[in-house]
């Protein structure tokens, strides 16, 4: 039998791969939901370089679908609006998925308004995660989205078991979206206690500990434990309840992970958490009215007197990801045949 000389290139009548440019390239949310029928293309830099009006001039060829998710924040709102204009021109289709109504890298937010404001008015077609977003960005921008569920992110380890009462947040040094972690922590921590429970700090490696939460440390308020990005999954899988810090976002990836692995979560008011997944216990945190700290005790005293949620269904979540993908497949699908029309 002969070898074929072109491997990797459809056999005749066989569809073409649909060449799909994400930004970022990858992550654990933009891997789970490419679709089977589609290969990403361009290089894999930070920041990605299909955001580059040289590059994606030269290269608009070599994709059907441009695909934005995040990864766009450091750019200035002139420039990512000289950058919309450029993808109109080339006739490239546009895909948007709103993550974030509000990104909490950024101290301003009429700045991500502006840029959510430049990309949402090119996109031929644009997703979120949740009803509620999509009610937002209907009336904010008058663009209706699709809304898909966050696919699954996490398998649970059989090795490992939740220890009743223990409360964990995540925290690292004062930012615009967690300003005075050590209040977060006083909080949580009162919550612990008066639930039976006590309170975990997960603090990334190689990242700087507020001085306030590390005096609570040495003075065996709480427990400090520094873990590796890749280990976050086990980390949650041995809380009882997740706090989620920020006082600024829409939707959570480390909540979905919680999901997966069978771990209650204490969100904030601010974003659209509770939307997301119904074991969610909400407490007052946002950027008009900032932190609630007793509104924080309640929410995790609460949360530790409800049974611990069993983890997610890997059946029905792995039904639900290929359903997510499936309709990447048909969104793709449709805005690359829209193009070949142009």
């Amino acid at each position: 039998m002969s070898a074929d000389p072109h491997p990797g290139e459809p056999s005749p009548g066989e569809q073409s791969p649909l060449r799909v440019g994400s930004v970022p390239f990858s992550d654990r949310y933009v891997d789970a939901v490419l679709p089977p029928g589609a290969v990403r293309v361009g290089p894999e830099d930070e920041p990605s370089r299909w955001l580059d009006e040289d590059h994606l001039v030269e290269h608009a060829g070599e994709l059907d679908v441009l695909h934005l998710h995040s990864g766009y924040g450091h750019l200035r709102v002139r420039d990512l609006e000289r950058w919309a204009e450029t993808v109109r021109r080339l006739g490239v289709p546009l895909v948007v998925t709103v993550h974030q109504l509000r990104d909490a890298t950024q101290g301003s937010r009429s700045r991500h308004d502006a840029h959510l404001e430049a990309v949402l008015g090119t996109a031929e077609v644009v997703l979120t995660l949740t009803p509620s977003a999509a009610d937002e960005i209907a009336d904010r921008y008058g663009r209706t989205a699709i809304v898909l569920a966050h696919p699954s992110l996490a398998v649970p380890d059989p090795e490992l078991g939740a220890e009743r009462g223990l409360v964990g947040v995540q925290l690292a040094t004062a930012s615009p979206a967690v300003p005075d972690p050590a209040a977060v922590a006083r909080a949580a921590a009162s919550g612990a206690v008066s639930g039976g429970g006590r309170l975990r700090v997960l603090a990334p490696a190689g990242s700087d500990v507020d001085p306030g939460v590390r005096v609570m440390a040495e003075r065996g308020e709480l427990e400090l434990v520094v873990h590796r990005p890749e280990d976050l999954a086990a980390q949650l899988q041995q809380l009882h309840v997740a706090v989620l810090p920020e006082r600024c976002g829409t939707h959570s990836r480390d909540l979905e992970v919680c999901r997966d692995v069978g771990t209650r979560v204490v969100a904030p008011s601010c974003g659209f958490f509770a939307d997301q997944w119904s074991e969610v216990v909400t407490y007052a945190n946002d950027e008009v009215d900032g932190l609630d700290p007793v509104s924080l005790t309640a929410a995790v005293s609460v949360a530790l007197t409800s049974p611990m949620p069993r983890p997610a269904d890997r059946a029905w979540r792995g039904e639900q990801a290929e359903a997510v993908r499936r309709v990447h497949a048909e969104v793709y699908a449709q805005v690359a045949a829209d193009r070949s029309w142009v």
